[in-house]
């Protein structure tokens, strides 16, 4: 007697914006508050976030790549979208060492760009990406890979703090040696650094970086700095709120400033 396979758990969808565009095998750009995916023909072709660093960062840092021989790629081929094609046939980057390294960053930042968010996505057809066609990925397997990340940090440590406000070192004494790669997440500590700006220092994935963290704070070697309660807090608060203006540009302008300086 022939018995039937049984058919594969459906993959939960995390946007079903993202989730009807890849129905109608929609090209361009999905700007999400956290980040932004980029999609040909119904599939994820890149994706970009501000919590983790890009793959110019995970190229140079890592060595694959002298960060003189990124700009020459940028200034040569990306008017015309096609960087990662120019990296490989110039041999500045190795095939399979480009398809690794962007779809490492592919999934960390799509990990971030679907966050929870009570903010409307937008997509607007027809934008590409410059780092051109490296490799397609199903916006299913995107959307499991994310909640496999979900699951995972959530059995490390449930408390997500870690994953945004500055953090401190406890100061507890180490029971066991700190694994090396820990080791280095842990020298940068310093009560001022986030998760991503951990990531950046070290040129490696904000997701990593966030796992790290997390089996740091259940070894309880680090914690969240404590945000400070009562009127002065409240005074700090109201100091920074945004300006109010009328003209949306300096509005604008003015959070990009913000931005920076605190980068």
């Amino acid at each position: 007697m022939r018995t039937t396979a049984p058919a594969p758990a459906p993959v939960p969808v995390l946007s079903p914006m993202l989730q009807r565009l890849a129905a109608e095998r929609a090209t361009g750009a999905l700007m999400r508050d956290r980040g932004t995916l980029y999609l040909a023909d119904g599939k994820v072709v890149h994706a970009e976030s501000p919590a983790t660093p890009g793959i110019d960062v995970l190229l140079t840092r890592g060595g694959a790549l002298h960060r003189e021989g990124w700009w020459d790629a940028v200034a040569q081929a990306g008017a015309g979208q096609r960087v990662g094609r120019y990296l490989v046939d110039s041999g500045r980057v190795p095939g399979g060492a480009l398809e690794l390294c962007h779809l490492g960053a592919l999934y960390d930042a799509a990990f971030f760009a679907l966050a929870p968010t009570r903010t409307p996505a937008r997509f607007r057809y027809g934008v590409a990406h410059w780092i051109g066609p490296v490799r397609p990925v199903p916006v299913d397997a995107v959307q499991r890979e994310t909640l496999r990340r979900r699951e995972l940090l959530d059995r490390i440590w449930p408390e997500a703090v870690t994953d945004s406000a500055p953090l401190v070192r406890t100061g507890r004494p180490v029971d066991s040696p700190v694994p090396p790669r820990q080791r280095r997440v842990l020298d940068c500590v310093d009560g001022v650094r986030t998760a991503t700006g951990i990531a950046q220092e070290l040129g490696r994935s904000a997701f990593h970086t966030l796992v790290d963290l997390r089996r740091l704070a259940a070894a309880g070697l680090v914690e969240a700095v404590r945000q400070p309660t009562g009127p002065a807090a409240s005074a700090a608060a109201r100091i920074a709120l945004p300006e109010v203006t009328a003209d949306p540009d300096v509005a604008l302008l003015r959070r990009l400033r913000d931005a920076l300086e605190a980068l």
